[in-house]
């Protein structure tokens, strides 16, 4: 299972919407390996039972989601796995797609192999996250990202902020965009920043071709026709209409980039599952500077947002914290 979450992991840019899924074959003559393709393509345990021939006959096979059981633009991968002779099936986590929850445990069941589940749950849980929520939810995961000084200030006075992180924070900043199916920003920083908002910085791993050139670009409310932004989707409304429209559109990964009121509108009400904060080694030393959020923040200690660090990565002189709540 643990070949089959690297799997899963090499091909998190090229599946979206669809999830980003490993499988691996365990035969008497080795293991064989199956990532999910673009889509329209194979999912991973078809490219897998390809890979293993008439060797998949008798073998296990580990997957990190819960096999498909209907036909989209595939087939079923259970009618394949019962076809190609598989003993025994292991898997990470239950896929909870309507079209799938459950029923396709139950058709591997039903053709007389025994299945497993549970195995890695955890951390195959964790990286299709993004997944899982869309799916139970309908919305997309939110990450919001902010670049911050280590006074906790996003921009001078003067409201400049490029550039309070160094190069390498910013190359894994446009990573981050690559890997979300969109980016929004409120109408304000486009006005005061004019962000293009496109991964220009990061190239992907030699081989890896992402399924979009750039990821969708959303602003909330009105941006200026001349702005480098565009063409951008202009949004107005209450957040979780925002966050619905967006997730019946296919958007898994949402990365939120907004100045101070964006972030804030996201943070106060609890949309936000994942926190990435670039923390540069400089301090504005004032209190003049712009902070993080704006609007009132908690009254007292005790009403403090506490989340859970998550990862703490050097990047050049600064540092990624992420934290979820």
């Amino acid at each position: 299972m643990d070949l089959a979450l690297e799997a899963a992991r090499s091909c998190r840019l090229v599946t979206s919407p669809n999830p980003w899924v490993g499988c691996v074959i365990d035969t008497t003559d080795g293991l064989f390996i199956g990532a999910t393709s673009p889509p329209g393509g194979n999912h991973a345990e078809i490219n897998a039972l390809e890979a293993a021939g008439e060797r998949a006959r008798g073998a296990d096979l580990y997957t990190t989601l819960e096999p498909c059981d209907h036909h989209g633009r595939t087939g079923p991968c259970t009618e394949s796995i019962a076809a190609a002779g598989i003993e025994r099936v292991f898997v990470a986590v239950e896929d909870p797609d309507p079209a799938v929850s459950g029923q396709g445990i139950a058709a591997l069941q039903d053709a007389g192999i025994a299945v497993e589940t549970g195995v890695r749950a955890d951390e195959a849980a964790e990286l299709l996250a993004p997944y899982l929520k869309h799916r139970r939810t309908g919305w997309p995961w939110v990450v919001l990202k902010l670049a911050v000084t280590l006074d906790g200030r996003i921009a001078a006075p003067d409201a400049t902020s490029q550039w309070i992180t160094g190069p390498e924070a910013r190359i894994d900043a446009h990573r981050l965009r690559a890997e979300s199916d969109a980016v929004l920003v409120g109408a304000g920083t486009v006005r005061a920043d004019d962000p293009a908002l496109t991964v220009r910085d990061w190239q992907p791993p030699s081989g890896v071709t992402p399924r979009i050139d750039q990821p969708r670009r959303v602003v909330l409310g009105t941006a200026p026709p001349d702005a480098r932004v565009h063409p951008a989707l202009e949004m107005d409304g209450p957040l979780e209409q925002v966050l619905g429209e967006l997730g019946e559109q296919g958007v898994i990964q949402l990365l939120v980039e907004g100045g101070a009121a964006t972030a804030a509108a996201f943070h106060q009400p609890g949309l936000v599952d994942h926190y990435a904060v670039y923390v540069a080694p400089a301090l504005f030393g004032g209190d003049d500077a712009r902070p993080m959020f704006t609007g009132p923040g908690a009254a007292s200690v005790s009403d403090l947002w506490r989340g859970q660090i998550h990862a703490v990565t050097p990047l050049g002189p600064d540092l990624r914290i992420d934290l979820r709540p």
